[in-house]
């Protein structure tokens, strides 16, 4: 697991300001007292990394200069698009990431995830965040074929295996997102990845409590079960919509901005989940590491989002684990 020095801080994923210079997001980022930031390493239109030439000369150092002139930390890359393209689906939904033929999406996504793990290596970033896909996520339902998803299981385990392997290489862990249309969105796929993956020590978890809740998942069970495979955690809320999660359900499709949704994602402080008790399980489980802000919030501004929740997270961050009492007659 993450244990981030024995000190929770509060982090920014910059992926959800992408159009924004990285200088303006890290002089906002600052301005509200973030301390670390999530960079996404997708390869298409980013303005705040370029995987191709960062490797070039001195790049490296400069990129990190650059942060570290800020007061900021890297705490994590990303790389969620592309990391879809691993198992896919692989038609028109995903033409938008890369245009090809399935194995040619499956070689570009591949090829993406092992050099942010290669940039994560030559940054010394513990993490890489991402997607692991899934190509057709309808298979979680045993009919018409009960054994669709078995067999896409297995491809899971051999594509991913090499991954991983690579990662090993770099000495850099992969995070997967549990997130609807993914090989794992709760619980039971999260562990039973851990065994198809062989307990390969690359592979663990980025804990979002919003996207758990989309399928009516304990957020603090995840945290109890998994927790030595938590290598990051997302601060992203959700609520449900009480007056339309009886019609709709809390995995409704249609735009976000539908007033009769049945589940919303919301900052941190504005749904329904308990911060306090997620805090307090994460530090039971020896999770120290960044809460990393991802704004998905279509009821306010960015700007409105990253203020408010650093105003919110802050004061609830543990800066140090447990120390023992002194009485020797009490031992915990």
């Amino acid at each position: 697991m993450n244990k981030g020095g024995k000190v929770m801080k509060l982090g920014l994923c910059t992926g959800t300001y992408s159009d924004l210079p990285l200088d303006e997001v890290c002089r906002l980022a600052v301005l509200y007292g973030y301390e670390t930031l999530e960079i996404e390493t997708f390869e298409r239109d980013n303005l705040h990394l370029d995987i191709h030439t960062i490797f070039d000369g001195d790049n490296i150092r400069k990129f990190k200069k650059k942060i570290q002139d800020y007061g900021l930390e890297i705490s994590t890359l990303g790389n969620h698009p592309e990391s879809q393209l691993v198992m896919g689906p692989f038609g028109q939904d995903t033409d938008d990431i890369y245009h090809g033929t399935k194995e040619e999406k499956i070689k570009f996504g591949t090829e993406a995830v092992i050099r942010a793990a290669q940039a994560a290596n030559e940054m010394e970033i513990p993490v890489v965040v991402g997607f692991t896909g899934c190509e057709n996520f309808g298979r979680v339902c045993q009919w018409p074929d009960a054994r669709a998803w078995e067999r896409e299981e297995e491809i899971f385990a051999q594509r991913w295996g090499k991954i991983l392997d690579k990662y090993d290489e770099y000495g850099v862990k992969f995070a997967h997102e549990p997130h609807p249309n993914q090989m794992v969105y709760d619980i039971e796929t999260a562990q039973r990845s851990v065994e198809l993956l062989g307990q390969h020590k690359a592979w663990g978890f980025n804990f979002d409590p919003a996207n758990m809740m989309m399928y009516g998942i304990d957020v603090e069970a995840f945290i109890d079960l998994l927790g030595d495979r938590i290598y990051g955690v997302h601060a992203k809320d959700a609520q449900i919509v009480k007056q339309n999660a009886g019609r709709s359900g809390l995995n409704p499709h249609g735009n976000y901005r539908r007033i009769d949704r049945g589940f919303r994602f919301r900052i941190p402080g504005w749904g329904n989940v308990n911060w306090q008790d997620v805090i307090t399980e994460l530090s039971m489980v020896g999770y120290f590491g960044p809460l990393t802000f991802e704004h998905e919030d279509i009821t306010m501004s960015r700007q409105d989002g990253m203020k408010k929740t650093a105003e919110f997270l802050k004061p609830l961050l543990i800066d140090a684990p447990f120390e023992g009492r002194s009485d020797l007659n009490f031992r915990f």
